[in-house]
């Protein structure tokens, strides 16, 4: 007999959620460490088949936000409901259970380990009885190279060092895997800050691919571009609130990169920086350019 360890792929969920049921819903949701207030008062909407994308600059609030759904920290303030039904993660282990994963920066892999190794790391398969249970290199080997096809990537040697890939690939290998073990919610955490044109096109392009196969995906970046690209929602997150709330067709990408970039602000520095020489302003919004829906749209996120 075959132990397929204790992976969460296939397995039957009890309580799914209505086919148009939010999977993740935050309302009014904060945190605050102490005295300083690093989130207050967000709202923000995840469901099936929609990328979700969350942008601010350095200090925004988005790694807050991360911690709180991937049960990395609790919310202080507020309501986090999962399914529809409010929860309060203990742990990371606790999201994971709910199919919520996240995929942050550094991948949590082993470069110098096979790409097999790596999609199974901390989850390997084994066979034979107990106590003489051994590795199933054979199946794991199968089911990587199955669900990389299934997400659309070819590798040509499983048994090459994750390491030796590029960054764009790495960072799709991470994806299947979540997917392959239950993720319901995909957290991506900056995808593509370190890569290069051609890369951030490859993620995107699986980010898109993970949306098709019927997860609700919450990507995290800085780089407005990117997440015009895929995103069917946008949530600008500034000094710790939500400035921006709005679907697709509801903002122009022009928009989005003025609310992201504080477009208010430099609006209201105009006059100044018009004052000094050597400075192009024409370029800079004015004060009343700033028409994007704040924190309004059809899912209820007001």
């Amino acid at each position: 007999m075959t132990d397929h360890g204790t992976g969460t792929h296939g397995a039957v969920r009890t309580d799914a959620p209505a086919a148009d049921g939010p999977l993740v819903e935050l309302r009014g949701a904060g945190k605050s460490y102490g005295n300083i207030r690093a989130l207050h008062g967000v709202d923000l909407t995840v469901r099936a088949n929609r990328v979700t994308c969350v942008l601010g600059d350095n200090g925004a609030g988005k790694s807050t936000l991360i911690k709180i759904i991937s049960g990395l920290h609790q919310h202080t303030e507020g309501e986090f409901l999962v399914d529809g039904r409010p929860v309060r993660f203990g742990s990371p282990r606790d999201a994971l259970a709910k199919g919520i994963a996240t995929v942050y920066q550094d991948l949590a892999t082993v470069p110098l380990m096979p790409v097999w190794r790596n999609f199974f790391l901390g989850s390997e398969l084994t066979r034979g009885p107990w106590p003489v249970r051994r590795l199933d290199i054979a199946g794991m080997k199968a089911t990587a190279d199955r669900e990389l096809r299934d997400m659309g990537i070819v590798l040509d040697d499983l048994e090459q060092p994750i390491g030796t890939l590029s960054g764009g690939q790495r960072q799709c290998v991470a994806i299947a895997r979540a997917v392959h073990f239950g993720a319901r919610v995909l957290i991506l955490d900056e995808p593509t800050a370190a890569l290069g044109v051609k890369q951030s096109g490859v993620v995107l392009k699986y980010i898109a691919a993970a949306r098709e196969r019927g997860l609700g995906v919450i990507f995290i970046t800085h780089n407005p571009h990117h997440a015009f690209m895929v995103g069917d929602h946008f949530s600008v997150l500034r000094l710790g609130t939500l400035e921006l709330s709005a679907d697709r067709g509801e903002v122009s990408l022009d928009e989005l990169t003025n609310h992201m970039a504080g477009g208010a602000e430099l609006a209201a520095l105009k006059h100044e920086l018009a004052q000094v020489s050597g400075v192009d302003v024409a370029g800079l919004p004015e004060a009343g350019d700033l028409t994007a829906p704040v924190a309004t749209s059809p899912e209820g996120n007001t």
